[in-house]
């Protein structure tokens, strides 16, 4: 199955691992099921299924880096490498080129990656996030000095006296490497999760995205196992109630929709307002709802356009089974995630994370992590409610 779904090919977004069923449909579902079973069989220590975890640093922004397919010359680019600025795309060779097309902060960070990645002798192309360049604090921890670094909205920090902080302190930028793409030309270019390091530079702080437990005590109780695997259990009961057809037939209807009427868009409004998935039958209801005020703001009451609006209304009528048994499956699916994504927080990392709040500091998990099976594909695993309301609102770095 294809994940990578903003542009073919590219790691430019992720879905989450509940919604594949409404991206994919059965066999969304059915992936979703089989992601969390190898994750469960993974802190159980019996993971047979060859699934890869990496965590995902919030760091910003993407950089990419490398010998350009097209030219063979050592290049930096950002997400808009894929949007074309001229016949290679927008990637930045010197930087009188990063002048030319950015400003500010972000050109400032990329003068630095350029003059720095270079040295590391990269042989193919890679994307990772920015962790720092110039920003790097000194922040007392409960009485231990460390180096932090915001990057976005999560705060690192690292103890001054341990081995990373003695590297970070002697590194001009720091990133972590995730994705490697090879292609002969920029369109060409296919990704593939997972990054060897280059070659070590003392000016460069960088690691791979891999998930670590440097305690290795992060494992499932016999309890917490059989919790879990009940959870997925009636994850896969549900799921066999969820009529194929019906469903296939709405997600086709779907894709014919304008931006912002989608299923899924609605469902993620209760992610935003920092809210738990309603009982299935109420948020169908209020789907119905949504979509007919916003058709008839949008599109008005002529005759023509309420012939279209009873149509589309009688279509969401005729599946709301299938999307009442969509959603409880789904709440099954996130009981499970939050089972393990609680058990892979408590794995001692490398660095600490904390979110900044009026009070303080708070200590949060990373913002989540890429699961990766056997061929290829991959889901985000985040708890999209405590993530979601971090991000819109605790103070980011520029707001400190």
């Amino acid at each position: 199955m294809e994940f990578l779904t903003e542009a073919a090919g590219k790691n430019l977004h992720l879905e989450h691992l509940e919604d594949e069923i409404l991206n994919f449909g059965i066999a969304g579902g059915r992936s979703s099921i089989n992601f969390l079973q190898s994750l469960r069989d993974m802190f159980s220590s019996s993971n047979k299924r060859g699934l890869n975890v990496t965590v995902k640093w919030d760091g910003a922004p993407a950089v990419f880096a490398g010998p350009h397919p097209e030219t063979g010359k050592f290049f930096v680019a950002t997400k808009s490498l894929f949007r074309k600025r001229n016949a290679e795309g927008a990637a930045y060779y010197t930087d009188a080129d990063i002048d030319a097309d950015k400003g500010g902060e972000l050109a400032a960070k990329l003068k630095v990656s350029l003059a720095e990645f270079s040295k590391l002798g990269m042989k193919e192309i890679l994307q990772g996030d920015l962790m720092f360049t110039d920003d790097v604090d000194t922040t007392d921890i409960d009485g231990e000095s460390h180096y932090t670094f915001q990057p976005n909205t999560i705060l690192y920090a690292v103890p001054v006296d341990s081995k990373i902080g003695q590297q970070i302190n002697q590194a001009k930028i720091g990133i972590v490497w995730h994705t490697t793409y090879k292609g002969a030309t920029v369109e060409d270019l296919k990704a593939s999760f997972g990054a060897k390091i280059p070659s070590k530079s003392s000016s460069v702080w960088q690691d791979d995205a891999t998930y670590k437990d440097v305690s290795g005590k992060a494992n499932f109780t016999a309890k917490e196992t059989v919790d879990v695997t009940k959870l997925l259990s009636q994850a896969g009961k549900q799921f066999q109630k969820i009529n194929s057809l019906s469903l296939n037939k709405f997600l086709k209807w779907q894709d014919t929709l304008p931006p912002g009427l989608g299923f899924k868009t609605y469902l993620n409004t209760y992610t935003r307002a920092g809210k738990k998935l309603p009982d299935s039958g109420k948020a169908v209801q209020m789907y119905f709802k949504h979509f007919n005020d916003w058709w008839i703001k949008n599109k008005g009451d002529s005759d023509v356009q309420k012939k279209n609006l009873r149509s589309h209304l009688a279509l969401i009528r005729s599946s709301t089974s299938a999307l009442k048994n969509v959603i409880d499956f789904m709440k099954y699916l996130i009981a499970a995630k939050i089972m393990i994504v609680k058990k892979m927080a408590e794995a001692t990392g490398l660095a600490k994370t904390f979110v900044r709040t009026p009070d303080g500091l708070k200590v949060v998990a990373p913002e989540g992590y890429v699961a990766i099976d056997h061929t290829g594909g991959a889901v985000k695993i985040v708890d999209k409610l405590e993530f979601s309301f971090n991000n819109f609102t605790v103070a980011k770095n520029w707001d400190k």
